[in-house]
């Protein structure tokens, strides 16, 4: 697919993109190799094996060309003029021009005129090599036969000017278009309309030939604005026409029927084909830039819309009366030997009275045995065998005598007053579900640091701003509490889908709970530190995530609670979750095609903007979350690794659902120690830091 969207925009690239900028080639004095026939004035040019012929306008006749076309408005408007004053003309055409307007291409061919080919994409073809210049001129053939049906004889180097100004450097151009049987076409009066300061006065003046000599006069109909060009040629013609010169065509200056014959089969074929894919390429293009536009006006004023949000859920008010009653703890565990011991000793160290269940699910590396060891009196360790982590849930739940259930998982540590915290929204009777906030403890490494600049946004801004919206679509596994009447109205926990929080925290709220987020709630768990890793983890959210959504999707027309979600909890996972980072790679690719085809300082401007505001958010989150400010050096390395590591997840984890695949655990790799880590991420004496007395 990008390969293809790549090409897509290869194609409309040199189709659409401006003509080069450097310009003709310098002039030189070396003329020892251009025929005199031609340095003395010939117009016309026809070059064969021997030699060279010229021909020029009698007196009193004139021919009038237009260079760089056809344009969809100038074009239209010169076709106009001439029809007007019954005057025929020759317009030299881009190959590129002649792809994206074929309809222009056979208006100019019906209105009688001819039609010579400029190139394809309008190089100074001295300085590029045979092969390209064949290919400049095969290509150009190709789109004048599926446009019009046609070919052409003309020729006319971009840049040309007048006879006099062949040398040895640009002379081979035009003897190699003789051996393909072109007529070279220059000329001797240039309008000057390309000029940026030229005016109509200047036009009309340097097209009006001296003494009644006839001529060849340049104009143009596309390249640029051409906006003077057709209201000139107004005013040119009646007075060409009141000094005696009549119009002509370069078919009858030289006695040929036609200089426009009709294409073969194969090159009407080939050349309908070439006008087919730069019309895709251009709508592709086109509807992209489109999309682009609205998605990311649409992802800026969601930005702005959840820092206001987020801002007022920073200055709520308290909940009102403590929540002081007992409240139950469960921690899932499989294969956490290595964590298990912390974990429990954060929560027996808490300030607030716990009960606390840890399911082994069928661990093989005595974990259950660890935790038995330990002996603290309120911990209770139940087994059973390997059924997945909602199962395990379940059943510390069915285990579980307190109104409130805390549920974490086994790789991570509270703070001494985290549940405390977590529990005092269910003060309020609607509360039905409260999220944490997650932190990564294992800074240590850049792809965990990156973890800890999305985890701070995301919960600092994303969620505060979910919390009043009502739409918080996921209470995190790793710190989250539920109301065990709200569990049960919605029968526990599904192994419906691999993303069983998002399942759960949903469920919940369609059966017309509410579901907060409190921040001063922290729990800090060991982010994956590989790339394999950090592969396998997102790999697992990304696909339960879509499976949890299409599960709900009835939410979108639901009433209360459950369809306010729908409209906008899942609307938000749908666009700027799923299709959003799915664009991502389109969008990299179109990054590419604005540094090369089109203005490279507009195109860094505009990346460079949306990076400032990327920043300038994160900042801001930091600040509410109190955050130290020092990783945020990393936000712009960001962009070239993580992200593109995030969408090609993303991409794997929809064709995997697409395709019905069903994942596992995913259990990860881990190394211990974050009560150490914790502990050196705050400052001593602080609640994470101090036990509780009498433990």
């Amino acid at each position: 697919m990008l390969g293809l969207f790549a090409s897509i925009l290869l194609v409309n690239g040199v189709v659409t993109g401006e003509f080069a900028q450097d310009g003709a080639s310098e002039s030189t004095e070396a003329v020892g190799g251009v025929p005199r026939a031609v340095l003395d004035g010939g117009l016309i040019i026809s070059v064969d094996g021997v030699g060279a012929d010229t021909l020029t306008p009698p007196e009193k006749q004139i021919v009038l060309t237009f260079d760089d076309g056809p344009d969809p408005t100038y074009t239209k408007e010169i076709l106009g003029i001439l029809a007007k004053h019954e005057v025929p003309a020759v317009f030299f055409m881009i190959g590129s021009q002649i792809s994206s307007h074929p309809g222009i291409v056979r208006d100019v061919r019906n209105a009688g005129h001819e039609i010579g080919i400029h190139t394809f994409t309008h190089p100074d073809l001295a300085g590029q090599t045979g092969w390209r210049r064949q290919v400049e001129a095969r290509e150009t053939q190709f789109a004048l036969a599926g446009a019009a049906g046609v070919s052409s004889v003309l020729f006319r180097p971009p840049y040309s000017s007048t006879a006099a100004a062949f040398d040895d450097r640009n002379w081979p151009v035009v003897a190699e278009a003789g051996d393909h049987g072109y007529l070279t076409v220059v000329n001797t009066l240039d309008s000057r309309d390309w000029e940026r300061d030229v005016t109509l006065t200047d036009i009309r003046r340097a097209v009006m030939p001296a003494n009644g000599a006839g001529a060849i006069v340049l104009f143009h109909d596309g390249g640029g604005d051409r906006s003077r060009t057709a209201a000139a040629l107004d005013a040119v013609i009646p007075d060409l026409k009141r000094a005696g010169y009549t119009f002509t065509t370069i078919a009858a200056l030289t006695g040929m029927s036609t200089v426009n014959p009709s294409a073969t089969v194969s090159e009407r074929a080939l050349g309908l084909g070439l006008v087919g894919v730069v019309q895709v390429a251009r709508t592709v293009t086109v509807w992209f830039a489109v999309l682009l536009l609205v998605f990311g006006a649409l992802t800026l004023a969601r930005l702005v819309v959840l820092l206001v949000l987020a801002r007022r859920h920073a200055r709520r008010a308290p909940w009102g009366a403590d929540y002081d009653r007992t409240v139950t703890v469960i921690v899932p565990a499989y294969n956490e030997k290595e964590c298990i011991e912390d974990t429990l000793g954060s929560l027996v160290a808490g300030v607030h009275p716990v009960e606390i269940i840890v399911v082994d699910d069928g661990s093989t590396d005595g974990t259950a045995d660890i935790a038995d060891a330990l002996g603290h009196p309120n911990v209770t360790v139940l087994r059973q065998p390997n059924a997945g982590k909602a199962a395990a849930l379940n059943t510390g739940i069915a285990h579980a005598g307190t109104d409130v259930v805390v549920m974490m998982d086994g790789d991570t540590v509270f703070e001494i007053d985290t549940v405390s915290r977590l529990v005092q929204p269910f003060a309020d009777p609607a509360v039905g579900a409260v999220a944490g906030n997650a932190k990564v403890a294992n800074r240590s490494g850049m792809i965990a640091m990156w973890q800890h600049l999305e985890y701070v946004v995301g919960f600092s801004i994303d969620r505060r701003a979910y919390d009043v919206m009502h739409c918080m679509a996921t209470v995190p596994g790793a710190v989250g509490a539920f109301r065990r009447e709200a569990l049960r109205q919605v029968d526990g926990l599904s192994d419906d889908t691999l993303a069983e929080d998002t399942d759960l925290t949903i469920a919940v709220i369609r059966a017309g709970w509410r579901v907060v987020y409190e921040d001063r709630a922290r729990a800090w768990t060991e982010a994956p530190s590989t790339m394999p890793e950090l592969w396998r983890q997102r790999y697992r959210w990304s696909y339960g995530t879509m499976q949890a959504m299409w599960k709900h999707r009835r939410a979108l027309i639901e009433s209360g609670a459950g369809g306010r979600f729908g409209r906008r909890g899942l609307l938000n996972l749908t666009l700027f979750q799923t299709l959003l980072p799915l664009l991502s790679p389109l969008i990299d690719v179109y990054l590419l095609y604005g540094l090369i085809f089109l203005n490279p300082v507009h195109t860094v401007v505009a990346w460079l903007g949306v990076l400032a505001v990327q920043f300038l958010s994160t900042v801001y989150a930091f600040r509410l979350d109190g955050e130290s400010p020092r990783p945020l050096w990393r936000l712009p390395l960001q962009q070239f690794v993580y992200r593109q590591l995030m969408y090609l997840v993303l991409i794997q984890a929809v064709v995997a659902a697409l395709g019905g695949i069903r994942l596992g655990w995913q259990k990860l790799r881990r190394t211990g120690g974050l009560n150490a880590l914790m502990g050196a991420r705050l400052p001593t004496g602080s609640a994470a830091t101090t036990a509780r007395p009498g433990v």
